[in-house]
């Protein structure tokens, strides 16, 4: 069940894929060639794949980051949580001030397209579209992101074709072939190619939004790596393309003067087609470039004073969630924003000026990395990792750097203005309200000064809302784990390295190295979870689901092993390396029942396996009793566990049959005079409970 105030994971890698991509095409492709092609001539095609090589570096961080803590607010939560609520403000009030421009940017480019056939003001017609996108986003991440895969998916069909008949046109072989008319391939020498290069790097700046509604994305690992990989190929191959295509069919001044360059090639070679279908179709295709920057642009930036407010940076009457499980307050709070940037100011302008402070919050995402790495946190577990650590970080930062000197001055300046209005606001509204520290922290501490331990129990959280989909595998881990009580001897390391062997061997099927292994690793140490209570636990590639080995020891018996406290019983655990932070969830569910009342009295005097696995379970999710205190199952006494019909999740996990305990296979045959217990989902399991029959669907 989700949370009340919680985001419903509603995006597929469809929805990545056409957030991200929508993010990006629309002045970068629809009007910027022209000025582009003005400063280097030929080249221009060069300059836009080297950007699209450029960004990586921030796509990878902030894919990492996503992975590892899928939450709302994307750049606004990564900083805050690496580096403190101060850079934390920088980050989201930046973000969302930067958003906000470019979105109304995106809607006025797309007002002035719809002016060729609509006599209205440009202004005017981006305040309704405004107003429009911000309702689709109040009625739902779904409906707002299903408009978004038809207008992605319109631009990128008619794109290609565009590209296809452009190339067809030119002649692919001559295609690359430089024309006379622009100069060298280097226009401007080596200095203009490279202002270029940071002219049309912010083309490909929407391709990390995803990461602010990372939260509402279903299996984050895989689909944000992903989404962002695809979005950035077709980003890339179109831009280079595209701008080839244009340097060949239009004249050079035609281009350079051109703040309509697609539609002005389009009537080069597609005049043919009848009532002026090929400039109408780009038309089309230019209006649904703007439309989904400005619809991903207002989904997007609405997830910033969302997020902060949830951690008291802003009013937290922004966290509220509407009913249709959107932030509604936040939407309206930042489409009225738009409006206002709308009126007031010269959008072009400052929406440029906000491109440079995405750059300086690229850097800072590749900063955030290095910190969160560096501060050993056990529970930073990211589903996909950024390669060439920490060289691919490094030269992200430089990148951004680099290119917010070659915008100019006034780009610094703004960048500089916005900073400081950030400061000014965590300074004089939320610093007196905040306990919490980032993990910049756990790098003092390691220097040896201080630590926030708060982030690694929010980390560990986090885990678990990204493994929900194996919620039921602690309950299972308990039904097959191995309960060993020793009552006499002394026992030290290798003792009990042979004894785990021996269990692992004869239970479970595994190997005597994977053991070994497990026992000799650095990272293998006992970590205390109560008072008596230590786990150690460890991932490996041979496991195919997590087992545990619980070791009790009685007070007559003696333990010569090195643990913080001293201790009574042992867990070892041992898991998958898939699904990422399984292991944690699972350690922090034994943690969780092993901290609750009245444990230590119940585990000190169970006296059987079966009792100690019941202490162990979690009591919402377990059912244990005779078959013939459940009326359906005693129906069903005879059959095969594979042949029985229980409830949607509930499962036979553990069978005490004669005093002897039997872990549930589909082949064990269900007695009448056994006892059960019983696993699953608290409604199910109260179905199973009150139900007197269940139907059979043979």
């Amino acid at each position: 069940m989700a949370k009340p105030n919680a985001l419903k994971k509603n995006l597929t890698l469809f929805d990545v894929y056409a957030m991200s991509t929508g993010a990006m095409f629309s002045s970068g492709l629809f009007l910027l060639p022209g000025i582009a092609a003005s400063y280097t001539g030929n080249s221009v095609w060069f300059a836009y794949l080297l950007a699209g090589f450029l960004i990586l570096p921030a796509m990878y961080c902030m894919a990492e980051l996503s992975t590892a803590m899928p939450k709302a607010g994307g750049t606004y939560y990564f900083l805050d949580r690496a580096m403190g609520p101060l850079m934390g403000t920088i980050g989201g009030l930046g973000s969302w001030i930067a958003v906000v421009f470019k979105s109304a940017f995106a809607l006025v480019g797309m007002g002035a397209y719809l002016g060729i056939y609509l006599n209205l003001p440009f202004t005017v017609t981006a305040i309704l579209l405004t107003i429009a996108f911000g309702l689709i986003n109040i009625f739902g991440a779904k409906e707002t992101t299903l408009l978004q895969r038809i207008l992605v998916t319109t631009l990128v069909v008619i794109l290609i074709v565009f590209v296809i008949f452009g190339l067809k046109e030119t002649g692919v072989v001559r295609a690359f072939t430089p024309e006379a008319g622009h100069g060298a391939f280097f226009k401007s020498g080596l200095v203009g190619f490279v202002s270029t290069i940071g002219l049309v790097f912010v083309s490909y700046a929407g391709l990390t939004k995803v990461a602010s509604v990372a939260e509402e994305v279903q299996n984050p690992d895989r689909n944000i790596p992903l989404g962002m990989t695809l979005s950035l190929i077709t980003a890339t191959i179109i831009y280079t393309l595209g701008t080839v295509v244009l340097i060949k069919v239009l004249e050079p001044q035609a281009l350079y003067d051109s703040l309509t360059p697609i539609a002005d090639a389009g009537r080069e070679f597609l005049g043919w087609m009848p009532f002026d279908l090929g400039v109408i179709l780009i038309v089309v295709a230019a209006i649904a470039a703007f439309a989904s920057t400005g619809n991903a642009g207002i989904m997007s930036a609405s997830r910033y004073p969302y997020a902060m407010a949830k951690d008291k940076l802003v009013p937290q009457r922004l966290s509220q969630i509407g009913k249709f499980g959107t932030p509604t307050l936040a939407i309206i709070v930042t489409v009225f924003a738009m409006i206002v940037v709308l009126l007031l100011f010269d959008v072009a302008s400052v929406a440029k000026l906000a491109s440079a402070f995405q750059l300086l919050l690229f850097g800072l995402v590749c900063l955030a990395v290095i910190v969160m790495r560096e501060s050993r946190i056990p529970t930073y577990k990211p589903g996909y990792k950024a390669p060439f650590y920490p060289w691919l970080q490094i030269v992200g930062i430089l990148i951004s750097f680099w290119l917010i000197i070659e915008m100019g001055i006034l780009a610094i300046a703004f960048t500089g203005m916005v900073t400081i209005g950030c400061v000014l606001w965590y300074h004089f509204y939320a610093s007196g309200n905040l306990e919490r520290r980032g993990a910049i922290f756990h790098i003092h501490q390691r220097l040896g000064q201080q630590r926030y331990e708060g982030l690694e129990r929010e980390l560990m959280t986090i885990i678990h809302d990204r493994t929900q989909a194996e919620n039921l595998s602690y309950e299972g881990l308990i039904a097959r784990s191995v309960m060993m009580d020793f009552r006499y001897g002394i026992y030290d390391n290798s003792h009990i390295g042979e004894i785990l062997i021996e269990q692992a061997t004869e239970k479970f099927d595994l190997k005597p190295d994977v053991i070994t292994a497990m026992m000799h690793d650095d990272t293998f140490t006992m970590h205390p979870i109560s008072q008596g209570v230590h786990i150690a636990y460890q991932t490996h590639t041979d496991v195919t689901e997590p087992e545990l080995f619980v070791l009790r020891f009685g007070p007559q018996a003696k333990l010569n092993i090195k643990t913080e406290t001293e201790a009574h019983t042992l867990m070892f655990l041992i898991t998958p390396t898939k699904p990422v932070g399984l292991d944690l969830r699972l350690a922090g569910h034994l943690a969780e029942v092993v901290q609750s009342d009245h444990f230590d009295l119940r585990w000190m005097s169970s006296q059987t396996e079966r009792d100690m696995n019941e202490v162990l379970m979690r009591d919402d999710h377990f059912l244990h009793g005779p078959v013939s205190s459940f009326p359906s199952l005693r129906q069903q006494a005879g059959r095969k566990i594979s042949e029985i019909t229980l409830p949607a999740s509930c499962l036979i996990a553990i069978i005490e049959r004669d005093g002897d305990i039997i872990v549930a296979t589909p082949d064990t045959e269900l007695l009448e005079t056994d006892e059960v217990a019983i696993i699953g989902e608290p409604v199910d399991l109260q179905d199973l409970r009150n139900n007197p029959a269940l139907e059979d669907t043979d």
